[in-house]
């Protein structure tokens, strides 16, 4: 089950007030640029406050989906109407669609999620679409005292099973194939994962979807046929069924009524395909097809995904290098911990790393643990610089991105590629590997005295 936000804010205020946090947090404040020192082994970060730290470690947290995407097509700034991104959804206030036409520009996993609940009060919801997503039932419910009595006595099973998954999720490939079983057999099965909550309709199913693109296409054809049943226009229905890419290629987006959504008499799709948005005007957008007026425009465009947010921060390392110079065609990481010739300067939740791909909490956990231990030595043992070691970075980039090159996923276009990135090099940026095999990894270089890393 997924929690809401005002849930998720609960339990981060009260992890903060439990451990007492925000003592050593600076809320607001943005880092602009990053400069290592290499005479004092130290960095130096600048702030939009001004304000300067100075630091012989850096752990950069920022995240795989934090730099919000906005369209490009030109002439946002002269809109006059309401207009909000999806990432940057106001906290201050609330937004109210009642009575309003409204554009929703994204059909991807917020773009999903907003839809259904614009159409509930909108006047009028034009959703421009450039691609359709393979989106999945959420099922979602609220959770009684006794489903969660249920759970937390769970717990002991749970929290072993989480780090020994492929992805740090309960749910695990079936080891059977499709192919192996009757048809009869084989949709049955999907039926039951498609009337099951959360990735039990993926992750859940039979391992061969991932990697055989026949098995995947019959997993297509039974979701299409879902579509169709859920969507009543066939001509609306047909637009919503992806034909470019295979199910699991791209982030999967879970809804809840989203295809009946365009049942609605007061909902309207419109494909990017066929009619591009060329401008925002004062009153609208102007498309090929002529300019339509919105008293609101919601932009759920995405994310420049795993690089973007680093990408922003001027990080200056050694011989005055930039690390977006360096990741200019494309990321070069060491175990997606460390980048060459960046000294002291840890990321976590970066490209390669296994949190792209998985339970990112759960997968980033362990290596958070791992990370921890190398950061505490190095105060410990009174190190200088720990930094990745050139020709590790390489082997461990190549062997990331050869992993990628052969699966159903490199078919795509999406995050995983940067394609949703205009100018952006299409180079494979996750991590495809079992977390227990890269946990198990780390662990032995480290036995192996931190084997990869340079360490003075």
């Amino acid at each position: 089950m997924f929690a809401g936000q005002p849930e998720l804010e609960r339990y981060y205020q009260r992890v903060a007030d439990k451990h007492d946090l925000r003592k050593d947090i600076d809320f607001d404040t943005r880092v602009e640029s990053m400069v290592f020192d290499e005479q004092t082994n130290r960095w130096t970060l600048q702030t939009t406050r001004g304000k300067l730290y100075r630091a012989k470690v850096v752990i950069a947290a920022t995240g795989i989906l934090s730099d919000p995407l906005f369209p490009t097509a030109p002439g946002l700034e002269k809109y006059e109407g309401e207009w909000y991104h999806t990432a940057l959804w106001p906290h201050d206030k609330s937004v109210d669609f009642t009575g309003k036409r409204v554009a929703v520009i994204g059909t991807g996993a917020t773009g999903v999620q907003v839809i259904p609940k614009v159409a509930e009060t909108a006047a009028h919801l034009t959703v421009f679409q450039r691609t359709p997503n393979w989106a999945v039932p959420l099922r979602n419910r609220p959770l009684s005292d006794q489903d969660m009595a249920q759970i937390r006595a769970g717990y002991p099973e749970m929290f072993p099973k989480l780090r020994a998954s492929f992805s740090g999720f309960l749910h695990s490939w079936d080891p059977v194939k499709s192919t192996d079983v009757t048809e009869a057999e084989r949709d049955a099965r999907y039926e039951q994962a498609w009337n099951s909550p959360g990735f039990a309709k993926w992750i859940g199913l039979y391992n061969d979807i991932a990697y055989n693109a026949e098995a995947n296409r019959i997993y297509c054809d039974f979701l299409a046929s879902k579509i169709r049943e859920r969507v009543d226009d066939p001509a609306t229905a047909e637009k919503l069924i992806p034909k470019d890419h295979l199910f699991g290629t791209k982030r999967v987006p879970c809804e809840t009524n989203y295809y009946e959504t365009y049942n609605r008499d007061n909902v309207e799709l419109v494909s990017l395909r066929d009619n591009p948005i060329k401008e925002f005007t004062a009153k609208g957008v102007l498309t090929a097809e002529g300019e339509l007026e919105f008293d609101m425009i919601v932009l759920a465009t995405g994310f420049d995904a795993f690089t973007g947010a680093l990408n922003k921060i001027d990080i200056r390392g050694l011989d005055g290098q930039t690390l977006r110079d360096k990741w200019k065609d494309g990321p070069h990481t060491y175990l997606g911990i460390q980048v060459a010739g960046f000294p002291n300067l840890f990321v976590m939740g970066g490209p390669h790393g296994k949190g792209g791909h998985g339970n990112g909490p759960r997968c980033s956990e362990q290596v958070v643990e791992w990370m921890a231990e190398l950061v505490k030595e190095i105060f410990e043992r009174q190190l200088d610089r720990v930094e990745a070691d050139p020709e590790a970075e390489r082997e461990w980039t190549e062997q990331v991105v050869a992993a990628a090159a052969g699966t159903l996923q490199a078919t795509a276009k999406s995050i995983f590629f940067g394609d949703n990135v205009e100018g952006k090099p299409r180079v494979y940026v996750a991590y495809l590997g079992a977390l227990p095999e890269f946990v198990k990894r780390l662990y032995d270089i480290r036995e192996g005295g931190y084997r990869g890393f340079i360490i003075s």
